[in-house]
């Protein structure tokens, strides 16, 4: 019997990277602190190479004019119309979805709940490496899940998993979580890079063989992305990332990767006592609550995906009490808010040298889009004069650096949503004028070119 070999290597957990020893700084994807030390056997690295020596039967091509496939009917509605719209309309037979978050998110329940409305039309299994069957039970009893038609197991051995779904053949797979997982023929521990990239692959192989939908939760690390190396995320079909505050009630469901829809769509919750309830309709309750004649709050429209969404910015303008005043922004890049103030203060004449700003985009959303520029502007305008921007008033458009402003797509959408939430005003591009008609639309629409003929409409 052949001496078990093993060996010790470093992996970058972020792009994984292999090194003969530790080093602070990964040399492929300059990360700071993402190497980690791991165990590989090398009589299996052998074995491999002596299997590939060996004869093995030839692979069965098949014409791609003569596959049937059709995207409609291979989907599988889950019943929760915020995930299907993320997934991109629904469940492909044979695909690999990875849910990461912070620890409380929702994803256990989120995919408990999936499981519950698939259950009557589907063959489902559920199985946690974390919690034990009775456990589930508690939280399905919660979520008010019979779960007659659910199996569930409390299992970590990745080949007796494999096993179970060439046994079952199950339509519906949800494996809890992935760093829970063992592959016995590896020595490393659970959760090591190793055993995540091994156990991942065997998982979605099986799954795809059997034309199994599966569902893999993964943990997220310090930084928020999913804990293991980057290979992971490339062996699985669709990446899901649950954000939001643990604090608050919402949460944001977006899809970093995805081979079967887009990946500018996002779902919206409402974290319940009762589970997870989407939200249909976000921008009212972004905007709930809002205040009225209040300064330093502005309404813009931004674009999900294919939804447009009404939010609210609020800046807080203060006199600052040190030498050097402070910058600070939630929902938006900072780096983005410092370039806005200086075009503000060069191109508008405001001297902001010796103000502390604080900016917060309302109910946690992180908003990418540039079309917020001018809202931000604004709304820091408004809490410098303490001048109310008119409540029933949005306000969109992207600002270059010479205080220009400029076109946004999608401003029929943008327009159709603000009519449709009752505000009476908006404030667009220019060049957004001739793209519309505004007889249409019922709203009072002001076309600016530059910052200060924004500034002078408030």
């Amino acid at each position: 019997m052949a001496k078990e070999k093993l060996k010790t290597i470093y992996v970058c957990t972020n792009c994984g990277e292999i090194y003969h020893r530790w080093q602070g700084q990964c040399s492929s994807c300059k990360e700071w602190n993402t190497i980690i030390e791991d165990v590989i056997d090398t009589n299996a690295q052998s074995n491999d190479k002596k299997a590939l020596s060996s004869s093995y039967p030839h692979i069965e091509f098949n014409q791609l004019s003569d596959v049937d496939a059709d995207d409609n009917t291979n989907r599988i509605k889950t019943g929760i119309g915020e995930l299907d719209r993320v997934l991109g309309g629904g469940v492909v037979r044979g695909a690999g979805m990875l849910i990461g978050g912070e620890p409380g998110a929702g994803k256990s329940t989120l995919l408990l709940q999936v499981c519950g409305n698939l259950c009557n039309k589907c063959n489902v299994m559920y199985i946690s490496g974390e919690e034990s069957v009775s456990q589930i039970k508690l939280r399905a009893n919660r979520l008010g899940i019979d779960g007659k038609n659910i199996s569930i197991a409390s299992e970590n051995d990745v080949f007796s998993i494999c096993r179970s779904i060439e046994h079952y053949q199950p339509d519906i797979m949800v494996i809890d979580s992935i760093q829970t997982m063992n592959c016995s023929t590896i020595s490393s521990s659970p959760g090591s890079v190793s055993q995540v990239r091994e156990c991942t692959s065997l998982l979605l192989g099986t799954a795809k063989k059997h034309d199994t939908a599966l569902f893999i939760v993964g943990h997220v690390n310090k930084d928020g992305a999913i804990a293991g190396p980057k290979v992971m995320e490339h062996i699985v079909d669709t990446v899901l990332y649950f954000e939001g505050d643990k604090m608050l009630p919402y949460r944001i469901l977006r899809s970093s990767k995805n081979r079967y829809g887009s990946t500018n769509e996002i779902g919206m919750f409402d974290m319940s006592s009762k589970g997870i309830i989407e939200i249909k309709n976000p921008s009212l309750m972004l905007l709930e609550g809002k205040g009225t004649n209040v300064s330093g709050s502005c309404v813009t429209c931004v674009i999900e995906g294919s939804r447009p969404i009404l939010t609210e910015i609020q800046s807080l303008t203060t006199k600052t009490s040190f030498g050097t005043p402070r910058r600070a922004a939630a929902g938006i890049d900072y780096n983005r808010l410092n370039l806005l103030l200086a075009v503000l203060e060069k191109r508008a004449g405001f001297f902001i040298q010796n103000i502390d700003i604080y900016l917060n985009v309302v109910g946690g959303l992180e908003l990418e889009e540039t079309s917020i520029d001018l809202a931000v502007i604004i709304s820091v305008f408004s809490g410098l004069t303490d001048k109310p921007v008119p409540d029933d008033m949005v306000v969109f458009g992207e600002v270059g650096l010479g205080g220009e402003v400029r076109g946004v797509v999608n401003i029929d959408l943008r327009l159709k949503e603000i009519r449709r939430l009752g505000f009476k005003k908006a404030i667009i591009p220019l060049q957004g004028l001739s793209q519309i008609d505004k007889n249409v639309y019922d709203l009072e629409i002001y076309g600016v070119s530059n910052v200060r003929q924004a500034i002078n409409l408030i």
